[in-house]
C-alpha cells in the first residue's frame, strides 16, 4: 500500500525492482506487450535492466492479407516497437497464430527460452478467460498458463533434459509478474515512459490499419496508465500481480 500526496491510500504496492537485472516478457503475438507492459519495460531499460521479448507466434493470422506477408510485416513492426523501449533480445517462435494450444510442447519451448535467457523475472498474462476488456483470446490464455508452468519447469532438472545437450542448464526465475488479473503491485511510469509506450504500439502501423475500429494508441494508452496510477497513488503506472 502507498499513500498519495492527497493523503488517500492506494490499493497497490510499489514493486521492488531494485535487484532486477534481466526480465523476460512472454506473449502470444506481436503487439501484445504494447498494451501497457511496454511502459514498464521502458522504465526498466532506462535503468540498464536487460529485457527480452519472447513471442510464441508471428501473428500471421491477424491481418487482412496473406499470412506469409503478414508474418514479415509483424516481425518488422515488433522489432521497431522493441527498439523504442530499449529491447534488443527478440525471439519469435513458430506456433500457429490463432491455434496455440496449451500443452507440453508449448511449455517446453518457453522453458527453453527461460533457460537460455536466464531472467530474474518473467512477465506474462495470467491465462484467465475473463479480462477487463471481455473474453480473452485463446492464444493469450494458452500462453499465459504455459508460461506460468514453464517458469517452474525451467528449474526442474528432470524435465526437458534434451535441452541440456544444447548447453542449457536449469534456471529458476525469482519473480513472476502477471497481467490480465487482479494486480498487487505497480511500476511507476514517467511521462517519457508513457510516450514510449504510445510510440511502441503505434509502431504496429500496418497491423493497426487493418483493424478499422481500433482506437489510436495516443487515445487510450495514457488513460490506461493513468487509471493504474490512480490505484497506485502516482500519475502513471503499470500494474502486475506479483508471485
Amino acid at each position: 500500500m502507498t499513500q498519495s500526496s492527497d493523503g488517500t491510500v492506494a490499493a497497490l504496492s510499489p514493486l521492488d525492482d531494485s535487484a532486477f537485472t534481466r526480465v523476460l516478457v512472454v506473449v502470444a503475438h506481436p503487439d501484445d506487450a504494447e498494451y501497457g507492459t511496454s511502459a514498464a519495460v521502458s522504465m526498466w531499460s532506462e535503468r540498464g535492466i536487460e529485457v527480452g521479448y519472447l513471442l510464441v507466434t508471428a501473428g500471421e493470422a491477424g491481418m487482412q492479407r496473406p499470412p506469409i506477408e503478414a508474418r514479415k510485416i509483424r516481425a518488422a513492426e515488433q522489432r521497431e516497437a522493441c527498439d523504442i523501449v530499449g529491447v534488443e533480445h527478440l525471439t519469435i517462435l513458430d506456433f500457429p497464430d490463432g491455434l496455440v494450444e496449451y500443452g507440453i510442447e508449448l511449455r517446453k519451448a518457453i522453458a527453453r527460452e527461460i533457460r537460455a535467457f536466464q531472467p530474474d523475472v518473467v512477465v506474462s498474462g495470467a491465462g484467465q478467460l475473463q479480462v477487463d476488456w471481455g473474453l480473452d483470446h485463446a492464444d493469450h490464455r494458452a500462453v499465459g498458463l504455459a508460461t506460468i508452468d514453464a517458469v517452474r519447469d525451467a528449474g526442474n532438472q528432470w524435465l526437458f533434459t534434451e535441452q541440456f545437450h544444447e548447453g542449457l542448464t536449469t534456471w529458476e526465475a525469482q519473480t513472476t509478474l502477471l497481467t490480465g488479473t487482479k494486480p498487487t503491485h505497480f511500476v511507476e511510469v514517467s511521462q517519457t515512459g508513457v510516450d514510449k509506450a504510445v510510440a511502441s504500439l503505434a509502431a504496429h502501423k500496418e497491423y493497426l490499419a487493418d483493424i478499422p475500429d481500433h482506437p489510436a494508441p495516443a487515445d487510450f494508452v495514457p488513460q490506461m496508465l493513468a487509471d493504474a496510477g490512480r490505484s497506485a497513488g502516482v500519475d502513471y503506472a503499470m500494474a502486475f500481480a506479483k508471485y
